[in-house]
C-alpha cells in the first residue's frame, strides 16, 4: 500500500483539493496508477448556454444607453461563466486544474475582451489541447479571438504593425526572456498582421489586405511564415521545453526551486512533463512549500467540506476579496505566486471566509465534537499534521464551526 502522506501530496498538487475519502482510495490504488488516472483527459462537459454576445448586434448608430445595456449584460454573462467554471473545479479532477494552469499562463482578461463567449472559447482550447503536445495548443492560441483582442492583435496591420502579441507569445507563453531578439519580435509581428475578430461568430480570420506576407528572418530562419509555421518554430525552439518545464514545476511543485534537468527530457507534451515532475525524487521534498492560490484555497475548501452547489454562489465575493477572480488576471503576466498571497489582510479574509464556508457545511462541523478534534480536522482538510503553535491555538477553540474556520485559515492549510 502506498504511503498516505505521499499520495496526499500528489492529490493536493494535481487537483484543487482532495477529500479524505479520495486519499483513502488513492492509497489503495497506488501512486503510479493514481498518477496515470489523474492525468487522463477529462470527458467533455457541455458548456453553459450563455446566449449571443450582447455587443455583437450593436451597429454604428447605437445609442449610449444601448451600449451601456450591452456592457451590463456582458458583465452578467462573464459572472455566469465564472460561477459555472468554479462549480466545474469543485467537481474535482486534475484536468480542470490544468485548464486553470493554462488560464494563468496565457493570462487573458474579460475586462478587456468583454465577451464571455470568447473567454469560454479560450477555455475550450485549453481543455482540448492543454493535456498534449504544445504544438496544436500554440497554433490554436495564435488564432484565439480572446487573446488577439487582449493583446491588440486586431490592430496589427501591414501599415501599422503592433508588436504586443508577438512579444508576449515569445516572452511569457513559449520561450522566455533571452531566447529571442527585438528583430525576432518585429518579424513575428509582421507574420501576425491582418487577423481580425468577428465577435458575432466568435472567430478570427485573416484579412489578406491587412497582412504582410513578405519573407522575414525569424528565430534563425529566413522565409515566408504563416501562423502555423511560426507556432512550429516556437515549439521546436531549444528554449521552449525547458521554459514550459519551469512554469509547470513552479505551479505544481515549487516556486522556490528549479526542476531537474532531466524533466525536460519528457518533451513538450504537458501530460508527459507532469508525469516526470510527479515521479522526480525532488517532488516529494516540495511538500509543504507551495502557497495555495486563492482559487485553489476556496475550491479545495468547498470540495472537502461538501458545500452544496446551490450555496457556492454565496462565496463569489471571497475571491474578489482575496485578489484572484477567474477570467480576470491583473495583467498579461498572470497572477502572482508564493508569499504574495500571505498578507495580513488575506489571512483575515480567509478567516472570515472560513466562517462563512463552515456555516454552509453544517455536517462538517458535526465531525469535530469528539476528543480527537484536531486529528479529525486534519483528516477532513487533508493536512499531514499541525505545528505545535497551530495545535495550541486550535485547542482553545471550542465551537466546532469556529474550529473549522480556524483550520481553513491556518498556515498548514494555506501552504501545501
Amino acid at each position: 500500500m502506498t504511503d498516505r502522506r505521499l499520495v496526499s501530496h500528489l492529490l493536493r498538487r494535481l487537483t484543487f483539493g482532495p477529500t479524505s475519502a479520495e486519499v483513502d482510495a488513492a492509497t489503495r490504488t497506488g501512486y503510479d496508477a493514481m498518477l496515470a488516472s489523474l492525468l487522463r483527459p477529462a470527458v467533455a462537459v457541455p458548456p453553459p448556454a450563455l446566449g449571443p454576445d450582447p455587443a455583437a448586434s450593436l451597429g454604428p448608430g447605437s445609442t449610449r444607453e444601448q451600449r451601456q445595456e450591452a456592457r451590463r449584460r456582458q458583465g452578467e454573462q462573464v459572472t455566469e461563466l465564472t460561477r459555472w467554471w468554479l462549480a466545474r473545479m469543485a467537481d474535482g479532477g486534475a484536468a480542470e486544474k490544468l485548464t486553470f494552469f493554462w488560464h494563468g499562463h496565457w493570462a487573458t482578461s474579460a475586462r478587456k475582451v468583454r465577451s464571455a463567449q470568447l473567454m469560454l472559447g479560450q477555455q475550450q482550447i485549453f481543455r482540448r489541447y492543454g493535456h498534449g503536445d504544445t504544438g496544436p495548443l500554440v497554433r490554436a492560441m495564435l488564432r484565439d479571438p480572446a487573446l488577439i483582442l487582449w493583446l491588440d492583435g486586431q490592430k496589427n496591420t501591414r501599415r501599422a504593425p503592433n508588436e504586443n502579441l508577438a512579444r508576449e507569445v515569445m516572452e511569457l507563453f513559449t520561450l522566455g526572456v533571452g531566447a529571442y531578439t527585438e528583430d525576432d519580435v518585429k518579424a513575428a509581428a509582421r507574420v501576425l498582421t491582418g487577423w481580425q475578430v468577428d465577435r458575432a461568430a466568435g472567430t478570427a480570420r485573416l484579412a489578406p489586405g491587412r497582412h504582410d506576407d513578405r519573407p522575414v528572418t525569424l528565430l534563425g530562419r529566413t522565409g515566408t511564415f504563416d501562423v502555423d509555421s511560426y507556432a512550429d518554430a516556437l515549439v521546436r525552439h531549444e528554449a521552449h521545453v525547458p521554459f514550459l518545464a519551469r512554469r509547470l514545476w513552479a505551479r505544481y511543485a515549487s516556486s522556490d526551486t528549479a526542476p531537474a534537468a532531466g524533466i525536460a527530457a519528457a518533451g513538450r507534451d504537458a501530460t508527459a512533463l507532469l508525469t516526470a515532475i510527479c515521479r522526480d525524487p525532488a517532488f516529494e521534498a516540495t511538500n509543504g512549500t507551495l502557497v495555495k492560490q486563492p482559487v485553489e484555497w476556496l475550491v479545495g475548501a468547498i470540495r472537502q467540506l461538501g458545500v452544496p452547489t446551490g450555496e457556492q454562489r454565496r462565496l463569489s465575493g471571497t475571491l474578489r476579496a482575496l485578489g484572484q477572480v477567474p477570467l480576470r488576471p491583473p495583467s498579461v503576466g498572470g497572477w502572482p505566486a508564493g508569499a504574495a498571497w500571505l498578507t495580513t489582510a488575506s489571512a483575515l479574509t480567509r478567516l472570515r471566509a472560513g466562517q462563512q464556508i463552515a456555516g454552509l457545511a453544517p455536517e462538517a462541523g458535526e465531525r469535530l465534537t469528539g476528543g480527537d478534534r484536531l486529528e479529525a480536522l486534519a483528516d477532513m482538510l487533508v493536512i499531514d499534521g499541525w505545528t505545535d503553535r497551530t495545535a495550541a491555538a486550535l485547542r482553545t477553540v471550542k465551537n466546532p464551526r469556529r474550529l473549522l474556520a480556524a483550520g481553513l485559515a491556518s498556515p498548514e492549510y494555506a501552504i501545501h
